[in-house]
């Protein structure tokens, strides 16, 4: 079995408890120092081993698949390995070889960033939607060119851009396009390591974000959050609102806010 699974943002205990459970009977662990803490190892239990897969070629995993046919073999991903994170040549490998595999979801920096900084992301009247983006730069072919943050950016709603820190500025100038829904006094938030023991936490304004970008000196493991959500208020949610019913709750009477509960059969 080959198991593709998401490690988490950094911190050990962010990852799932199948994650865990994978990593503990692997026979076999190929891991990307340069994005998951080492912390994640010591979840090993079996003794496996162990492959540093950040100088490895895509060609580099595959024959270890290749040699290990019978073996529990963990592809540990940043993250969730849905993602950005490069696996889908790996399954068509698997579908094409008959190799069983499975995908194990992990938690993902966007959500650990939302946590880190107290904030739900979904307010309502203020963005019901999340963009989950990144610019098209050393990786431009990958890139659909209807999916630029510039045109991104005119829904003005939470966007979550990943992989984009090496250019700072070039993303604050498509935040900032003309036809933009965002401002120069939009709230940002750029999350650094988000969970690992040198986490940063930096609040700024879409006409603040490349300068302070910038004063980081740190272009990996970086996600910036962009849109009104992360300081308006908004609306109260209808989900426990005492004037609105759904399929588990009536209203509750005029006058009260105590819940009516809905009989089920």
């Amino acid at each position: 079995m080959i198991s593709f699974v998401g490690a988490g943002p950094g911190a050990a205990d962010l990852i799932t408890i199948r994650g865990q459970n994978r990593i503990a009977r692997a026979d076999i662990v190929i891991w990307a120092s340069s994005l998951v803490p080492k912390s994640l190892l010591d979840h090993c239990q079996s003794n496996p081993v162990i492959y540093d897969s950040a100088g490895m070629t895509l060609e580099d995993v595959i024959s270890i698949y290749e040699k290990n046919p019978h073996s529990n073999i963990v592809r540990l991903h940043s993250g969730d390995p849905s993602i950005y994170g490069a696996i889908q040549e790996q399954i068509n490998w698997c579908l094409e070889n008959n190799r069983t595999f499975e995908v194990v979801p992990g938690v993902t920096s966007l959500s650990a960033t939302a946590a880190a900084i107290g904030r739900e992301l979904t307010i309502p009247g203020v963005s019901q939607s999340i963009i989950s983006t990144r610019l098209a730069s050393r990786t431009s072919s990958s890139m659909p060119k209807k999916e630029s943050i510039t045109k991104f950016s005119s829904h003005g709603t939470t966007m979550a851009i990943f992989l984009s820190a090496s250019k700072p500025k070039l993303l604050q100038e498509q935040l900032l396009d003309i036809s933009s829904n965002y401002n120069e006094q939009t709230p940002a938030v750029i999350g650094i390591r988000i969970s690992w023991p040198d986490e940063q936490i930096i609040w700024t304004t879409v006409g603040q974000l490349a300068k302070d970008i910038i004063k980081t000196k740190i272009k990996t493991t970086v996600i910036v959050l962009v849109g009104p959500a992360l300081k308006e208020t908004g609306k109260r949610s209808n989900l426990y609102s005492p004037t609105f019913a759904h399929g588990f709750r009536k209203k509750s009477l005029v006058g009260s806010t105590k819940s009516r509960p809905s009989k089920k059969e």
